[in-house]
């Protein structure tokens, strides 16, 4: 296996590029200022210690891209990872933009990987804070002219897995269709200006029966209002999400759960919840499912905890 030491001096991106797999990256502490793309397959990338090793930028939706369009949300990453098996460890991943209100969403990391692990990361933005790949449907027929073919398309399923992470963010800012496990996570809703936040926005389809799993996460309040913050949105009909054996602060709505505007997708989403602990009643949307212990332990079963 090749392995390569890193410090913030250099571009990793470019180094990175046309690399051996399997590879080995270590990441020396520090502040790397720059927009990341890892394109490698077979990548394990290891910072010295997760709150000093920091890769760190600033783009946004509506700034102006060299070729004359806005950003749009999934440009604006600080990290990207397009490969078929990746491991991050023990870094932070920054968008430092705080103003999506006036400048749009500002993503730290985007993953687009068959096979995902995040170990002790620490992700940090505001408006859609990480993004597991892939996109709805309608995304993929917009962007096929925008966005890198490797990027835009994944064919098959996929499994992301996030242990003993701290996600902070305001706005939808876990988002996206892969089948996902956050296990022993801190996830961190921060002051949002314009009054609601939201921590999930699955758009998954129908077919993928899994969805986002969050189990054992402490949904912790890191400035937003009392009953502020709902744990879901669908951004997509069918999106779905579980929360297992979670504890929430008071900054959670006791509905728990909001349908996403003036749409109709309380019909079709699929949010389900067990063993929630918190210090208030619970009046959850009747959409919203409670299941039992039993029923939550098949939605452990893919990830390999």
């Amino acid at each position: 296996m090749n392995t390569i030491t890193l410090t913030p001096a250099d571009d990793v991106t470019k180094a990175l590029k046309g690399v051996q797999s399997p590879v080995t990256v270590y990441l020396k502490k520090g502040v790397y200022n720059q927009k990341v793309l890892i394109e490698c397959d077979d990548i394990t990338l290891i910072g010295e210690d997760r709150d000093q090793t920091i890769i760190v930028y600033d783009d946004y939706a509506k700034k102006i891209h060299a070729d004359g369009q806005e950003y749009n949300t999934f440009r604006t990453y600080v990290t990207c990872v397009v490969a078929k098996n990746a491991t991050l460890k023990n870094l932070t991943i920054k968008n430092s933009n705080v103003n999506p209100a006036e400048v749009g969403q500002c993503v730290a990391l985007s993953v687009h990987c068959k096979n995902f692990r995040g170990d002790n990361l620490k992700l940090i933005s505001t408006q859609d804070t990480l993004f597991t790949y892939p996109f709805p449907d309608d995304l993929v027929v917009r962007y096929r002219n925008f966005l890198p073919h490797n990027q835009l398309y994944l064919e098959g399923g996929n499994v992301n897995v996030f242990t003993n992470c701290r996600i902070e963010g305001t706005v939808d800012f876990i988002f996206g269709a892969a089948r996902a496990c956050f296990y022993n996570c801190d996830i961190v809703s921060l002051y949002e200006s314009r009054g609601c936040g939201y921590v999930a926005a699955p758009c998954h389809p129908l077919a993928e029966d899994i969805g986002f799993v969050f189990y054992n996460c402490r949904i912790i309040n890191g400035g937003a209002q009392k009953e502020s913050v709902y744990l879901a949105r669908p951004w997509r009909d069918f999106g779905k999400c579980v929360f297992i054996n979670c504890k929430i602060g008071d900054h959670i709505s006791p509905m728990l759960f909001d349908k996403w505007n003036d749409t109709e997708r309380d019909k079709s989403a699929r949010f389900l919840y067990c063993d929630l602990q918190c210090d208030f009643a619970l009046t959850p949307v009747i959409w919203g499912k409670q299941i039992t212990c039993e029923q939550a332990k098949a939605y452990l079963a893919d990830f390999k905890l």
